[in-house]
């Protein structure tokens, strides 16, 4: 529990929040921020966070009350962990199971073996190609919202989607790559409809199709984005790939060891 004056937290608090499947980090936000600012009795309070996770992640988002929130860029810029799970066999515009797989590729050149000799290559400094359903800027604009104008418009001339070279590369460094664990055949699970419990995130359906899957423990700087990680994989392989999970394992100084249910920080500010 925290006291209800903020005065009495002088650098403001991080809290390692696990954000829920199927939620957005600006949700987070503003369910936190709503019971921070009754809790504190503060109209303004600042909440925000030290690097955004993709709906369909889960893990560490690190969310800064009060004066805390001046320390977020210093946060963000810390080396990441991740536990990716990827799928080969198939593609989805957005390279993770939040649209539906556009393409099939052969299996041929993917097992176990022909996994562990490229991942190596991974390794390093390197220049990344963000996924076009992003929230990176272009001319103003975020990534996701061009994307969805072009996928759209795509299906209604019932073309396949094609992101083009709308987004620049940047450079990242992937401090190493451990396969976990790899299964010949990818058991997907039956996706909750959007409509059904916590949140309001689609997940496609990937039962029927033919996958192969890899579990993968992934180090790296800022700015890397991992649905890229699992598209440049699968393409050095000859076939294609997405994320099929992605839990966020330690940030900004803060591991698994840390992480607080979202409904335990809810309680803490009750």
């Amino acid at each position: 529990m925290f006291s209800n004056d903020i005065a009495d937290y002088p650098d403001g608090i991080v809290l390692p929040v696990d954000k829920p499947y199927r939620w957005t980090s600006a949700d987070v936000i503003r369910k936190i921020k709503w019971a921070a600012c009754r809790h504190f009795g503060k109209k303004n309070l600042k909440v925000g966070h030290a690097g955004t996770l993709d709906p369909l992640a889960t893990g560490i988002l690190l969310v800064c009350i009060g004066p805390a929130t001046r320390r977020a860029e210093e946060l963000q810029a810390s080396p990441k962990e991740y536990l990716a799970g990827v799928c080969f066999g198939a593609t989805t515009p957005s390279y993770d199971l939040e649209k539906e797989i556009d393409r099939t590729f052969p299996l041929d050149g993917v097992s176990q073996e022909s996994l562990l000799s490229v991942l190596p290559s991974f390794v390093g400094e390197q220049e990344q190609i963000a996924p076009l359903f992003s929230a990176k800027s272009v001319d103003g604009v975020r990534a996701y919202e061009t994307a969805r104008r072009l996928l759209r418009e795509a299906r209604a001339k019932g073309d396949t989607f094609d992101p083009g070279d709308i987004l620049q590369s940047s450079r990242i460094n992937i401090y190493g790559l451990e396969l976990q664990r790899f299964n010949e055949q990818f058991q997907a699970p039956e996706p909750i409809p959007a409509t059904e419990g916590r949140g309001r995130i689609n997940v496609a359906d990937v039962r029927g199709y033919s996958l192969k899957h890899a579990l993968i423990r992934i180090a790296c700087s800022k700015g890397t984005y991992i649905r890229a990680l699992a598209r440049d994989l699968g393409e050095t392989l000859g076939s294609g790939a997405f994320l099929g999970s992605l839990r966020r394992t330690a940030n900004g100084g803060y591991g698994e060891q840390d992480i607080l249910p979202l409904e335990t920080v809810l309680e803490m500010l009750g």
